[in-house]
């Protein structure tokens, strides 16, 4: 990570179809028990490899041993019954999922991904990211019939995901990053509640904090709500300066073919600000030239030295040979502008 420039992904990648099926969130397993299990650290290893190839720098294991980047964490905590699932409206009612439902208090009694964390430690040379869900995206991706306000709910997962995020860090994980696209629905409740339960959850690490805020996945119901927002995104207006007071060393955003006014990078003053230069909405292949007039933008308004190339979101849903091309011109475009600030 010491490079100028370096580069980093956001979170998922597409799963190989021997694992699960392809091109789809909640996508069922391919396989079972141990043979599932081989698969998964097959998919890491192939995942590493294709990052390691595009030059990536902070690689990740592309969450390939969860089926969900929020239930995956969910399901081996005690608390949440996911035999009664409620279809229900999750980031403000855009679109609806089937969601395991809290029925007593929430508890970590063991490591959750402390095992998959050593395996991507031992499998590469290059710094590593690890991502968790934020206590707030998590508690609008649940229904609850045990606490019965959504703070107390965020704050009891905070404590879980900080003793994971401890195990995380002591494991040889460079960055963790808490994943809270609902920062970009619940405006008033980041002040209240999100941002102070986001601060719990990574208080007191040994590494590198993150935080990923970003419009979502490049599927039809985010789609059709960034149709709604108009010509001028601003949300981030609201919880970047929030951020930039909090202790989280990290900010990763969404900048390829958005319409975020570019100038609010500079709210984060003092962060590490992850620009996203890849869209992952659409299946077009940016080249380098693109990725580092996008990263040469953002330098207006964020110092070099705070300057990391990333994805504007996951990859889960793409076709994988569409994501490893733009993993590829996110490698190649963060190199090209760093070649011109050398």
């Amino acid at each position: 990570m010491s490079r100028l420039v370096p580069s980093t992904v956001a979170g998922s990648l597409p799963k190989p179809a021997w694992l699960a099926r392809p091109e789809m969130l909640w996508a069922p397993w391919a396989q079972t028990g141990a043979l599932l299990e081989e698969s998964k650290r097959d998919a890491v290893r192939l995942a590493l490899q294709v990052q390691e190839r595009a030059d990536i720098d902070i690689v990740s294991d592309g969450e390939q041993t969860r089926q969900h980047f929020v239930h995956g964490f969910l399901e081996r905590l005690t608390g949440i019954d996911f035999a009664k699932k409620r279809r229900i409206g999750i980031r403000a009612d855009r679109y609806e999922a089937d969601c395991p439902t809290v029925v007593g208090p929430i508890a970590r009694t063991a490591g959750v991904h402390g095992e998959e964390a050593r395996f991507l430690r031992s499998a590469t040379a290059r710094a590593v990211k690890f991502t968790l869900p934020g206590p707030m995206t998590i508690v609008d991706t649940l229904a609850d019939e045990h606490y019965g306000d959504r703070a107390k709910l965020a704050f009891a997962f905070a404590e879980v995901l900080n003793a994971e995020a401890r195990e995380l860090a002591a494991i040889g994980i460079d960055v963790v990053q808490f994943d809270e696209p609902a920062f970009n629905v619940y405006m008033d409740a980041v002040a209240d509640w999100g941002l102070p339960a986001l601060e719990r959850a990574a208080q007191g690490l040994g590494c590198k904090t993150a935080v990923h805020i970003c419009y979502g996945y490049g599927i039809k119901a985010n789609l059709d709500w960034k149709a709604t927002l108009g010509g001028d995104w601003r949300q981030y207006e609201r919880t970047f300066p929030l951020l930039a007071k909090s202790k989280i060393d990290q900010v990763s955003l969404e900048c390829a073919n958005s319409k975020v006014p570019i100038e609010l990078l500079g709210l984060l003053a003092g962060k590490d600000v992850l620009v996203g230069a890849i869209d992952v909405a659409n299946d077009r292949i940016e080249t380098p030239e693109e990725v580092a007039a996008t990263l040469r933008r953002a330098l207006a308004h964020v110092p070099k030295r705070h300057l990391i190339a990333c994805t504007n979101c996951g990859m889960a849903p793409m076709k994988r040979e569409i994501a490893y091309a733009k993993l590829m011109a996110l490698g190649a475009g963060a190199a090209l502008l760093r070649r011109e600030l050398a």
